[in-house]
């Protein structure tokens, strides 16, 4: 699982509190006021996974580290800041890949079968011949999408004889 730094740079004041919003419903990410993290609202998704870089508030880095990103975090971020000089926001869109990083590929007779697993987003798997030939290729492909939103691909493919 992968960190990812969410950036937010605004510039602070005395009595700085700042806010970490997913804005699909107003979720709570992170809070920091009162010189201190503030969690108690913290939705559960996000909890032990924020953390804001205290020692560069005073160069105006309020970005947030997301750590064990996963699909569900993809989506748009708010950071929102309040302080004595007024209030700021900025708003994060945070895009999540899953890439393809092992393929499988058996042959029984005829039929090839590929298949691969955790990818995101929805991928598409293509058949070809080298060389290119006018045979029309009959293949099955199913995609299955896991609880955490990752997908997994599998298709086979049936060569026809080469006398036929």
């Amino acid at each position: 699982m992968q960190s990812c730094i969410l950036p937010c740079s605004l510039k602070n004041g005395d009595e700085l509190i700042i806010h970490w919003f997913y804005t699909e419903g107003q979720i709570s990410v992170h809070s920091f006021y009162d010189n201190q993290d503030q969690l108690g609202n913290q939705n559960q998704h996000f909890r032990n996974r924020t953390f804001l870089f205290k020692d560069q508030f005073h160069s105006h880095n309020l970005s947030l580290l997301l750590t064990r990103v996963n699909v569900q975090d993809e989506g748009r971020y708010k950071c929102l800041k309040s302080s004595t000089k007024g209030s700021e926001e900025k708003n994060i869109n945070l895009n999540v890949d899953a890439p393809v990083s092992d393929i499988r590929i058996h042959q029984d007779g005829n039929r090839i079968t590929c298949s691969s697993e955790g990818i995101y987003p929805q991928p598409e798997l293509t058949w070809s011949t080298e060389p290119p030939s006018n045979t029309v290729l009959q293949n099955r492909t199913t995609v299955h999408q896991t609880e955490e939103k990752l997908y997994d691909i599998s298709s086979s493919l049936t060569v026809p004889d080469e006398d036929s």
